[in-house]
Parts: structure tokens; C-alpha cells; sequence
């Protein structure tokens, strides 16, 4: 009977806590029209097949570099490919080249720092010297020699990225379980008896996720950066198949007779990052506990 209550402690501190960080969001203007334009764009990353007026493919060397005009909205690029209808279809690979590196990150960095944090001890000390060993080294560089091992490829250039956001995700997994192991609903739970393993799932695990919520939507930023830059080197998505790294990199020939080649994924590419950022931002400041 008494473990009824201990168990119902931090049911209910979760509940109380998301309706504080909604609450706290709808206080933000900054971070809702952040929060719009990522959905904005995950919606035309979706509808690419109906949002895109043209072939992202199709070439036209009757319509090389062409400047913006009611036919192509955004210009044509060197072989007379549609910009627009390319920056529809770029943007499926920039939403998964934020998602499926962080995803990545946490499903191997969420279980290490949670047995770092809560076992201690030898185990702590040795993931922790792993880790401050791949944070000596710079987080792009790590991508950028992962991708060339692996071979050019876009799905080669995520796992990439994924693995070299892991450090900065164990390290703050397991800030997070030591911080929620101290806890006296964790204490009062150890002390009637519960397994580790229960304990370490089902009380410490749920709680950890708020500040790896926050760092989620930076680190999507940082892997769009990351993506675009390895698509830039011709390490990631390979032509033609439409992508904004990839579509700045063929760019930076014709800049001074065709601008606009540059222009859209370089403003598409700011937008979405600093619209990350700054719902990062917000979740932080939302989740922060002394908020008020």
C-alpha cells in the first residue's frame, strides 16, 4: 500500500510540470512563431510532391540561370533545374538530417548516461574518460571523418552526425540522473525495496528528458548545419537528388551571374536554425524551475 503513493509522486510532478511549460510557452511569442515556422516547414516537407510546381530533376538547358520569373519563382540553377521545386524537396533531407542524427545520439547516449549517472563508481569514470576523450575533438571534424569512412552518402553523413553529438547527450544524461537520483521520491522508493533497474527506468529515466528535450532542438540545428556542411564537401546528399548543402555547393560557381541560386537555401537554412535555436530557447527557459 505504501508504494502506491511513491509511485504516484512523480506521475504527478510531470503533470504539474507540462502544464507549467505550456503555460510558460503561450508567454512567448518568440518561441510560438518559432515553434510555427518548423511546422511550416515539416508540412512542406510532407506535401513536396504537391507544393513543388515542377520536377526537381528536370533539366532545361534552354532555361540555364534564369532570374526569377512567374514560370520559376526562384530562378533555375546551372542545368536549368527549378530552384523552388528543389528547395521543396531539399527540405525532406534537412528535417532528417535534424532528426535522424539526434536520434541516433539518444538512443545510444540516453542508456549510457543513465548507468554513468546512476551506477557510478569505475563504470562512471570509464564512460566519462570516453567521452572527454571525443569532446577533445572538434564536433565537425568527427562528422566530417565518420562521413568520409563511411563514403559519401546521405544516410552515411546522419549516422555520422549522430555519433558525434554523442558526447554532449551522455554528458548531459548524466548530469540529468545524478541530479533526479538525489531526489526523495527516489530515495523513498529505494527504501521499500524497488529493483535498480525499476527504479532507474521508471523514476529516474521519465525525469531526465526535460533538459534532453532542450538540447534535442538545438542539436537538430546544429545537424542541419552539420548536414548542409558535409553536402557542401560532397559528403552527404549526392547529386541530383535535391538537397540545400548540396544546392549551396553548386552555388559558389555562379555566384556573380546567379545569386538567387544561393540566396534561397542559404535564407531556408537560416530560418530553420535560428527557429530551432529559439524554440531551444524557449523549452529552456520553460523547464527552467526558478521560472516563474
Amino acid at each position: 500500500m505504501a508504494s502506491a503513493p511513491a509511485a504516484a509522486i512523480p506521475a504527478a510532478m510531470a503533470d504539474g510540470r507540462l502544464r507549467r511549460v505550456l503555460r510558460r510557452l503561450r508567454r512567448q511569442p518568440a518561441s510560438l512563431v518559432a515553434g510555427a515556422v518548423i511546422l511550416g516547414f515539416i508540412v512542406v516537407a510532407l506535401a513536396a510532391p504537391w507544393v513543388a510546381p515542377q520536377d526537381p530533376l528536370a533539366s532545361s538547358f534552354l532555361a540555364v540561370r534564369k532570374a526569377p520569373s512567374a514560370a520559376h519563382w526562384l530562378g533555375t540553377d546551372e542545368v536549368g533545374r527549378d530552384v523552388f521545386s528543389r528547395l521543396v524537396w531539399g527540405a525532406r533531407t534537412s528535417m532528417l538530417a535534424g532528426l535522424i542524427p539526434v536520434l541516433v545520439a539518444l538512443s545510444i547516449s540516453l542508456p549510457l548516461g543513465l548507468l554513468s549517472g546512476y551506477a557510478g563508481g569505475w563504470v562512471d569514470m570509464l564512460l566519462m574518460r570516453v567521452v572527454d576523450a571525443m569532446l577533445a575533438i572538434p564536433f565537425l571534424i568527427i562528422a566530417i571523418a565518420l562521413a568520409a569512412f563511411l563514403g559519401p552518402d546521405i544516410w552515411n553523413a546522419m549516422i555520422a552526425i549522430g555519433i558525434a553529438a554523442l558526447p554532449i547527450f551522455v554528458r548531459l544524461a548524466r548530469a540529468a540522473a545524478m541530479s533526479v537520483r538525489a531526489e526523495d521520491y527516489v530515495e523513498a522508493t529505494r527504501s521499500l525495496g524497488s529493483a535498480p533497474l525499476r527504479i532507474a527506468v521508471r523514476h529516474i529515466l521519465p525525469n531526465m528528458l526535460p533538459p534532453l528535450l532542450v538540447q534535442t532542438s538545438v542539436m537538430a540545428a546544429s545537424a542541419i548545419i552539420a548536414e548542409a556542411s558535409l553536402s557542401f564537401l560532397g559528403l552527404g546528399q549526392q547529386p541530383p537528388a535535391p538537397s540545400w548543402g548540396s544546392m549551396l555547393n553548386a552555388a559558389q560557381r555562379h555566384m556573380a551571374a546567379a545569386p538567387w541560386m544561393a540566396i534561397a537555401p542559404g535564407c531556408a537554412i537560416f530560418l530553420l536554425v535560428i527557429s530551432l535555436n529559439v524554440l531551444g530557447d524557449g523549452l529552456r527557459d520553460a523547464l527552467d524551475p526558478k521560472g516563474r
